[in-house]
């Protein structure tokens, strides 16, 4: 079921403590499964932005707020796209980036270029704007699985929030 009510997730609580972030999964596919489930045990408020009502009905099992489109964000939220192949893609991250979220990612093989770029482009969004969206994204673990790609993903932001630059640097 969506809940639209959600929509202000990135204020209150989040806004006030910087240790505290809003994780925006967009578009319900098996690694948001994974990144909603782990980053909530990390200490982010997580929520799922699922257009298609099947795909949000299906993803009421996870146990986060499911929005139908981009919730208003703010300087503490992180949104990462999970599926670069839907039609939704580019209004998503145009609604996402008027936001003003703190970080934002596409997944994607980082040997192609991003659909994201042209998919901004067409709806008019500037250069500037479309170079601070992430591809690829997460550590570089050499990852295949969806709860691999999720674990790192969230190792990437972690470290991000921690003010650490992953990987074996100490």
């Amino acid at each position: 079921m969506i809940d639209d009510s959600a929509c202000g997730v990135a204020h209150g609580g989040a806004a006030d403590d910087p240790e505290v972030r809003v994780l925006v999964a967009v578009f319900a596919s098996p690694v948001s499964g994974y990144l909603l489930r782990y980053a909530r045990d990390a200490g982010f408020r997580p929520v799922l932005v699922e257009p298609e009502a099947g795909r949000a009905a299906e993803a009421a099992a996870l146990d986060v707020p499911v929005v139908a489109s981009m919730p208003e964000l703010d300087g503490s939220a992180d949104v990462v796209v999970t599926d670069h192949h839907r039609p939704e893609l580019g209004p998503a991250l145009r609604d996402a980036l008027a936001g003003g979220p703190r970080w934002i990612g596409v997944m994607g093989n980082p040997r192609h270029r991003g659909p994201h770029v042209e998919a901004l482009r067409d709806l008019g969004v500037g250069e500037a704007e479309i170079l601070t969206v992430h591809r690829p994204i997460g550590l570089n673990i050499g990852s295949r699985r969806p709860a691999e790609i999720a674990v790192a993903t969230l190792a990437g932001l972690l470290a991000d929030r921690n003010g650490k630059p992953g990987g074996f640097e100490f």
